[in-house]
C-alpha cells in the first residue's frame, strides 16, 4: 500500500465521520421541528424521537467518497472510477427511496421490489466486465447471465430489506454496520480493492459519526433512508469487490432474523418493559431480538444492543480468517 493509498483512506474515513456529526447535529432539531419523528417504543415513558437521521449517514458517506475522487484527480491513486460510482447510483438511489419510505410509507411489497431497479447501474457494470463470483473452498464460478440478471438485483433488493428488519433498538443498526464495514475495509486493505475500501471505509466512518448520537440513550433515529442504505451499501461494497460470499457471512444475523419473521408472516416486533428490561410482548418470539430475550429472561436495551454487536463481531472474526491476506 503506498502513502497516497493511506492517506486516501484515512482521510475518507475521517471527513465522513466529521460531516456525519456535524450533519446530525444539524438536521436533529430541524427533524424534530419538522414534525419527522418517533416514538421510542423501548422506552416506558416512549419519548418522540427525530426520524430519519440516515440523511447524515448518506451525507458522511458521499462526502468520503468525493473526497477519494477529488484525490484521484490529481494524484496517480489506482482507483476504478466506474466501479466506485456504479456503487454510489445504486446506493443513492435506495437512500431516495429510503427517504420517499419515511415521509410516505411505502407499501412493504413495493419496498422489496424498488431496490430490483436500483441495481441497474452495477447490473451494467458486471456484465462488461466480470460475472464470476469466489465460493469458499471452491474458488470462483461463472454464473453467467445468472449472476447479472438475478443474483445482484437479488443481492441489492434482499441485503437492504434486511438490515431494515433487523432494527428499531438505539445503536442496533449504527453499531452493527460499523463492524460490517470495519471488517470489509480491513478485508480490501488486505486484498489491495481499493474501490472496494474507499467505499467501506466512507460508510463505515460515517456511521461511527451517526452512531455518536444514536447509541442508547439514541437522540435520533436512522430511519429507512438509514436502514434501507445500510443494506445497500454491504451489497455493493461485496459486488464491487467480488467477494460476496463474504457479505453473506456478515449477514447471517440477518438472514436468521429474516426467517424467524417469515415463519410468522413478518409481523411488528413488539417488545414490552418491565424493570428496565424488554420481554417479548405475551412471551410471542416472533423475531431475533425476541430469541435473545427470551434466552436471557428479560434484557436490557443497552445490553440487547451489545449482544448483537458482538454477534456481528463473531461473523466478522470468521471473516477476517477466511479473507484476509497477510
Amino acid at each position: 500500500m503506498t502513502g497516497i493509498e493511506s492517506v486516501t483512506y484515512l482521510a475518507s474515513a475521517l471527513l465522513a465521520i466529521l460531516v456525519s456529526i456535524i450533519f446530525t447535529k444539524l438536521i436533529a432539531p430541524r427533524l424534530k421541528k419538522a414534525g419527522i419523528t418517533g416514538k421510542d417504543e423501548n422506552k416506558t415513558d416512549a419519548p418522540e424521537i427525530p426520524e430519519m437521521g440516515g440523511l447524515a449517514i448518506v451525507a458522511g458517506f458521499s462526502a468520503g467518497l468525493l473526497l477519494a475522487i477529488f484525490i484521484h484527480s490529481f494524484f496517480d491513486l489506482e482507483v476504478n472510477l466506474v466501479y466506485l460510482l456504479a456503487a454510489v447510483i445504486t446506493i443513492h438511489t435506495i437512500a431516495f427511496i429510503g427517504v420517499v419510505d419515511d415521509l410516505l410509507s411505502i407499501p412493504q411489497w413495493l419496498k422489496a421490489i424498488l431496490p430490483l431497479f436500483a441495481a441497474m447501474p452495477l447490473v451494467a457494470l458486471k456484465a462488461a466486465t466480470n460475472t464470476a463470483m469466489v465460493i469458499p473452498f471452491i474458488g470462483a464460478v461463472d454464473f453467467g447471465i445468472l449472476y447479472i440478471l438475478v443474483l445482484v438485483p437479488l443481492a441489492i433488493a434482499v441485503c437492504s430489506n434486511l438490515t431494515n428488519m433487523l432494527a428499531g433498538f438505539n445503536g442496533m443498526e449504527s453499531g452493527m454496520g460499523v463492524v460490517i464495514f470495519g471488517t470489509l475495509s480491513i478485508v480490501a486493505i488486505s486484498n489491495h480493492s481499493y474501490e472496494m475500501a474507499i467505499l467501506s471505509l466512507s460508510m463505515m466512518g460515517a456511521l461511527l459519526g451517526f452512531m455518536a448520537f444514536n447509541f442508547y440513550p439514541a437522540k435520533i433515529f436512522p430511519g429507512d433512508v438509514g436502514n434501507l442504505t445500510i443494506g445497500v451499501a454491504v451489497a455493493s461494497v461485496v459486488i464491487i469487490g467480488n467477494l460476496e460470499s463474504a457479505g453473506v457471512i456478515l449477514m447471517v444475523p440477518y438472514i436468521i432474523d429474516f426467517f424467524i419473521k417469515a415463519k410468522n408472516k413478518f409481523p411488528h416486533t413488539y417488545q414490552e418493559v418491565k424493570g428496565g428490561k424488554l420481554y417479548p410482548k405475551d412471551g410471542n418470539v416472533k423475531g431475533l431480538v425476541h430469541v435473545v430475550m427470551k434466552r436471557f429472561g428479560g434484557i436490557s436495551e443497552r445490553n440487547l444492543v451489545l449482544f448483537f454487536i458482538g454477534l456481528e463481531g463473531v461473523f466478522a472474526i470468521i471473516v477476517l480468517v477466511m479473507y484476509l491476506r497477510v
